[in-house]
């Protein structure tokens, strides 16, 4: 879709907007733009016309009413750290922006439940409820500096997504705002409310369907027990192996990381925890908590399943100081590909578990195919893969390339029976994917929700379905966007 707005009228608008917001809440100058002009995802740009830091409900529902009104494109932002585009501004756009928006409103620790702001930081929540012995359990790996909106945006995992799923089986009710710029309360306090589960469509739908404004969350007592195994392995297949191997058991570690051998160096050169063996082709992660007997229990069968399944050697920790060095070089993976390569590309995807082995030998095999470097990093137990492609953008042509390396990774997950995407959203970098993934029914439907809620498709236009304009002939996948609006 195509929006214009004729630059006397955005005198207009931006005096509306200082009206509600004051003069410091609209960012105008060119110059100041430029930090909005992309997010976690540097390889798109885009200028957006204004910015808007609003604090509360209501100022987010008058920006909104303002945009609806003038027919000007909006996008929702929190921290800026998605990995998918999903913040990118399109041309003429009113960005709003949650960073104001950091309260903690309520908290009930009785009925085991939070309600706070969009732009409140994930580490945050677990922060103000730990010292009662509660913690928010969905961990992003940017979890430090990621937003409480973002995640609800993109539905965000982590590393214990494993066991206790992603951020919208954390969710028990929001607040949002409308693209039209109405008020409207979705779910509740209670787990179970009747009616449609607009809660949990709102969930992951990437700001098309409007901005959640209040959130109210699960959070989750301290588990009497932690302890996390480390093993490490000669081949990426033993390791792969010993993932089924333990899901099959029926144990449901909190979480369960895999690395190659490439990572491993990486993190060590980096944050040289010196618990990685350098020499190992795989290591392998499992966080199991519970109660003291049963956490003792798991960790006994999770090594012998190691063991059996080629583990060269067996490591594990209880105290909290040891875990969190086992864990650190796995959470500085990314800022480590970070100091090796002048740029790096993550892609996102799932595969079946018992098809790890064969992608990730594949996914090898592309990147020597294409010339590129790419290390591995995944949330191993729900085959949650993040490829990261080493390359150099001042390099002619290399980012058309990486894209190209990336679209392929994403369809060979599609082609064993997987997604093109496990945590980080479609965005503007996966929506040329979505017709190898899904029909033209499938999409159609998909656009007539979108429609019910964004009717004049102003709420993060051009994102997550495929466009003529960036796809091609994907885009004949499907009707043009919007289109079925009138027919619903």
């Amino acid at each position: 879709m195509v929006f214009s707005v004729k630059r006397n009228k955005w005198q207009s608008i931006i005096k509306q907007l200082e009206a509600v917001l004051g003069k410091k809440g609209v960012i105008k100058r060119k110059e100041e733009l430029l930090t909005y002009e992309c997010d976690g995802l540097p390889q798109y740009r885009q200028r957006p016309a204004l910015v808007t830091l609003p604090k509360t409900t209501e100022e987010v529902s008058t920006i909104a009413r303002i945009c609806h009104e003038n027919d000007i494109p909006w996008i929702a932002r929190g921290a800026g750290t998605g990995l998918s585009g999903g913040a990118l501004p399109v041309e003429d756009c009113v960005l709003i922006v949650t960073a104001r928006m950091r309260e903690v409103l309520e908290v009930d620790y009785e009925n085991q439940r939070i309600v706070v702001q969009p732009g409140i930081i994930n580490n945050w929540v677990t922060q103000t409820v730990s010292g009662a012995g509660f913690y928010y359990a969905p961990d992003p790996s940017s979890q430090i500096i990621c937003s409480i909106g973002g995640n609800i945006a993109e539905n965000s995992g982590g590393v214990h997504c494993l066991k206790y799923g992603t951020t919208t089986n954390h969710v028990l009710g929001l607040t949002i705002v409308t693209p039209e710029g109405d008020i409207v309360k979705l779910g509740g306090k209670v787990p179970e409310t009747p009616g449609y589960d607009l809660t949990g469509l709102f969930v992951g739908s990437e700001g098309t369907l409007g901005i959640a404004t209040e959130i109210t969350l699960k959070i989750l007592k301290t588990p009497d027990s932690i302890s996390v195994v480390l093993a490490d392995f000669n081949s990426i297949e033993e390791a792969g192996n010993a993932v089924g191997e333990i899901i099959q058991a029926g144990i449901i570690p909190a979480g369960m990381e895999m690395m190659d051998n490439f990572s491993i160096n990486a993190v060590e050169n980096i944050v040289a925890t010196q618990c990685y063996p350098r020499d190992a082709q795989a290591i392998l992660l499992v966080e199991l908590d519970g109660l003291e007997v049963e956490v003792k229990n798991y960790k006994e069968k999770v090594g012998e399943i190691c063991l059996k399944c080629g583990a060269r050697s067996i490591t594990s920790a209880e105290d909290a100081p040891t875990r969190l060095k086992l864990w650190k070089g796995r959470k500085a993976a990314f800022a480590a590909m970070g100091k090796i390569s002048p740029n790096y590309f993550v892609q996102d995807g799932v595969v079946p578990r018992s098809q790890l082995a064969s992608v990730l030998s594949e996914i090898n095999a592309l990147g020597e195919q294409y010339g590129y470097r790419i290390a591995n990093v995944f949330h191993a137990g729900d085959g949650n893969l993040h490829p990261l492609i080493l390359y150099n953008q001042a390099e002619e042509g290399s980012f058309e390339k990486v894209e190209e390396l990336g679209g392929e990774i994403l369809k060979l997950c599609v082609k064993v029976g997987g997604s093109i995407s496990g945590e980080h959203g479609i965005g503007s970098d996966k929506k040329c994917y979505m017709a190898d993934m899904f029909t033209e029914a499938d999409l159609e439907t998909m656009q007539y929700v979108r429609s019910a809620f964004n009717p004049k498709g102003l709420a993060n236009p051009e994102k997550i379905f495929p466009t003529p304009r960036t796809c091609g002939e994907s885009a004949n996948a499907q009707k043009a966007e919007f289109q079925g609006a009138q027919a619903f």
